[in-house]
């Protein structure tokens, strides 16, 4: 396993264990970061305008088109260490 990859691993640990609970635009940037680095392109149907969360969720992480794995899983990393 890469450090970067064992890195990005503790990170999403980390996650789960913030001192506070980030802000809804903070948590979509870690959502989106996260889909792009285990999943890469948003492949998904853009969910219906009825569904609001979801929506937000699909178009945070279509924002990130083309960004490569590892790119994402750093921004990941220095994301959630900047908010412990």
């Amino acid at each position: 396993m890469s450090d970067l990859q064992a890195a990005f691993d503790a990170a999403v640990k980390n996650s789960t264990s913030l001192s506070e609970r980030p802000d809804n635009a903070t948590l979509l940037k870690i959502y989106a970061l996260y889909k792009q680095a285990t999943e890469g392109n948003n492949e998904a149907k853009k969910p219906s305008f009825t569904d609001m969360v979801g929506r937000a969720k699909w178009d945070a992480w279509e924002k990130l088109k083309d960004m490569s794995p590892d790119d994402a899983k750093q921004q990941y990393i220095d994301l959630i260490e900047s908010l412990r």
